[in-house]
């Protein structure tokens, strides 16, 4: 399962990655792994205002529908939409190809209630138990 170091987690298997001033949102490996092929992606709006852990997006998977929460709060920017044509990026590639939405945080803060890797890691650890 791989999991990356610099990025932040959250309980429902979100990432974010921060490149200047947009963070990257996306599911984990993990997640991916357990939803089996992903067969359907619904983005949210490019300029939509995002609460903190407010759905964001949906897959639907041959196993499951699962809506993703947003990470942090802010304002959506910019949305991945090769995963209309092709959802199953998010499982080939969850962490580089298969971003979901690009948004500019409200509020940076927000970080501290994320998990680091090393947290995420154990957290999944616990959650397999």
């Amino acid at each position: 399962m791989e999991i990356i170091e610099h990025y932040h987690y959250t309980k429902d298997h979100e990432w974010v990655c921060i490149e200047e001033d947009l963070v990257v949102v996306g599911i984990t490996d993990y997640a991916q792994s357990s939803l089996g092929d992903i067969t359907f992606v619904e983005l949210p709006a490019v300029d939509t205002e995002v609460e903190q852990f407010e759905e964001l997006a949906s897959v639907e998977s041959v196993k499951a529908a699962s809506d993703i929460f947003s990470p942090l709060g802010g304002k959506i920017v910019d949305v991945n939409h090769n995963l209309e044509e092709e959802p199953g990026l998010i499982n080939r590639s969850p962490y580089d190809r298969g971003w979901i939405a690009k948004i500019v945080a409200s509020d940076m803060d927000q970080l501290g209630n994320l998990m680091n890797a090393e947290e995420y890691e154990s957290f999944l650890a616990t959650e397999q138990e």
